[in-house]
């Protein structure tokens, strides 16, 4: 697994899946917010359209009833979990710390502190440890209206992590590095942004590539 599709906002629009299909990755991470308030009965059908290995979880624009449809579907689940195989550990977390805007799928940063205990707890360290989170970690690629609106908790624990692959502030995408972790936005796959990354024989050898289809 060498170069993985990084999607995040699709907000249920799918009509680019084919696109994105057609760079050739060997793995498809989904960073939440598949759908758009639901409704979650087309999820199952796009992520059937994924004939790749594929990592998921859910983003505080999916209702709670999108977690059972990821976990019963062939793409991997991995929101409050973790994975690890060959080079990789991938670990995941959904939905959001709090908005104004009381979307479906939100918590409480201690409740997202509580989760990356248990995730982290134990966790293999591996060539690439990789967590996938909708919302990114606090000061990162999270400003917006003159705020900065991460998780302080997932701030507080990504320096386990080489790269976190997040999302949800649409007019965050891009890549930074904080204190030798990469933190990437992929942009909004709604309307065709993605990112190709591209990981390396060697610990932190990623390369981060950005596409429009």
């Amino acid at each position: 697994m060498k170069d993985v599709l990084l999607l995040a906002d699709l907000h249920g629009q799918y009509g680019k899946m084919d696109s994105f299909l057609e760079l050739n990755p060997d793995a498809i991470f989904i960073a939440g917010d598949i759908t758009n308030m639901g409704p979650v009965d087309e999820v199952a059908p796009l992520l059937g359209r994924i004939e790749l290995p594929c990592f998921a979880v859910p983003g505080n624009c999916d209702p709670r009833e999108i977690l059972p449809v990821l976990e019963q579907s062939d793409c991997v689940s991995l929101h409050g979990s973790r994975i690890t195989f060959g080079p990789f550990t991938l670990a995941g977390i959904g939905g959001s710390n709090p908005t104004p805007f009381n979307t479906p799928f939100e918590m409480t940063d201690k409740q997202i502190d509580d989760i990356l205990h248990t995730i982290i707890k134990g966790m293999e360290h591996s060539v690439h440890n990789v967590l996938i989170s909708h919302v990114p970690p606090l000061d990162t690629l999270d400003f917006i209206g003159g705020n900065h609106v991460g998780s302080a908790s997932i701030r507080r624990h990504m320096k386990i992590f080489d790269l976190v692959c997040c999302a949800h502030i649409h007019e965050a995408k891009g890549i930074m590095d904080v204190e030798g972790t990469k933190v990437v936005n992929p942009g909004t796959a709604a309307t065709g942004e993605c990112a190709l990354i591209h990981f390396g024989d060697d610990p932190k050898d990623i390369r981060v590539e950005f596409l429009t289809v």
